[in-house]
């Protein structure tokens, strides 16, 4: 196979995964409460690293080099929304 073929295979299954996301409906309260706990609400990487009150460097957020970043935080606000719309809880608990 070469290596062409095999971009395009990744690609192809990358973007199956990324429909699959997307069109993942919540209906669910349990499964929302447990996908709001494990997708983060921010990007966990990025960091300031300081010593003695001054900025030696920053880690700048790498969330958005993972290719499937997006639907992830879709998937995220989709429970959100059905936590808050439907279930009628505070969503401040899982920010």
């Amino acid at each position: 196979m070469s290596f062409l073929n095999k971009a395009n295979l990744s690609n192809t299954l990358l973007n199956q995964i990324r429909s699959q996301l997307e069109s993942v409906e919540i209906h669910n309260s349990n499964l929302a409460r447990l996908l709001c706990k494990i997708i983060p609400s921010h990007c966990p990487f990025e960091r300031t690293v300081t010593v003695l009150g001054r900025t030696i460097f920053q880690i700048p957020p790498l969330c958005k080099l993972n290719p499937l970043y997006e639907q992830l935080v879709s998937l995220r606000f989709k429970c959100l929304l059905y936590l808050v719309n439907e279930c009628g809880e505070d969503a401040r608990k899982y920010c």
